[in-house]
């Protein structure tokens, strides 16, 4: 993966963001063809969680190879729940650290005159009805996770320097593009305190997954955009296109703004 140093003159960014690869022992060779095209069109590829079925070792080495042999760009990343699911989140993530994929867990990160901040995420639900630490313990640790998450969050972008900032979830910060889930697993699809960092900081775009049977885009009250990239949501809603959102990002001198962001799928947006 290359590490592609900023170019003086670019003047835009394009990101291409996925979600929810679920990697096997079985899924060899069925991402090559998604993550050449990909690397031919965007600049930067993200990935929000989920990459592996059982956070197994072998599937991040068996990942690591597709990822080499077909994203000859700078790849960022964030762990999902899946991750977690064997207790190897550690292996896994120095697995896709050692083969040059920048994973991110509350820290900052600069690339092409961007800012990145990623976390997890962590659930608790959304706005009036989103859990608080109160009764046993076991629901206080629950609500503490998110929290802490969210801490991370604000710390990263809070470092930032760039002009532009862009945030990689797994777990969604809005209601909005987990709608379509059962509402009885709302409270574990995502959190809306993660949306206080993103408005304060005046973030410009937001990727995640995790919620695969919600909306593919919403935005936080601040007017953020906000994009659910799971793979199976791209392919159901846009199956003429290739499952990944591709966003081109303006580089401008002076405070970071909204303005002028565009997004498509597959192809360059001028």
């Amino acid at each position: 993966m290359d590490s592609n140093p900023m170019d003086p003159r670019k003047t835009e960014v394009r990101l291409a963001a996925l979600a929810d690869i679920h990697f096997t022992r079985s899924s060899q060779g069925s991402l090559q063809g998604v993550l050449t095209q990909a690397a031919a069109a965007a600049d930067i590829l993200l990935l929000a969680g989920d990459l592996t079925s059982y956070g197994l070792p072998d599937e991040a080495q068996l990942l690591v190879r597709e990822l080499t042999a077909a994203a000859k760009i700078p790849v960022i990343a964030v762990l999902g729940n899946h991750e977690y699911e064997s207790g190897k989140e550690g292996e896994v993530a120095s697995i896709l650290a050692e083969s040059g994929v920048r994973v991110l867990d509350g820290e900052p990160y600069e690339l092409m005159g961007v800012g990145f901040a990623g976390v997890k995420g962590f659930g608790g639900g959304f706005d009036r009805r989103a859990l608080e630490p109160w009764g046993e313990a076991t629901m206080k640790q629950f609500v503490h996770d998110a929290v802490q998450e969210t801490l991370k969050l604000g710390s990263a972008l809070g470092r930032i320097r760039a002009e532009r900032r862009v945030v990689l979830l797994h777990y969604s910060p809005i209601r909005a593009t987990v709608e379509g889930e059962p509402l009885e697993i709302f409270p574990f699809m995502g959190s809306s305190r993660l949306e206080e960092p993103i408005d304060r900081y005046r973030v410009n775009v937001v990727f995640h997954g995790h919620a695969h049977h919600g909306r593919p885009e919403g935005r936080t009250r601040g007017g953020v955009q906000v994009f659910n990239v799971g793979m199976s949501l791209l392919q159901r809603h846009y199956p003429d296109r290739p499952p990944f959102r591709l966003f081109t990002l303006p580089l401008v001198r002076g405070p970071a703004r909204q303005e002028g962001a565009s997004e498509a799928f597959g192809s360059h947006v001028p």
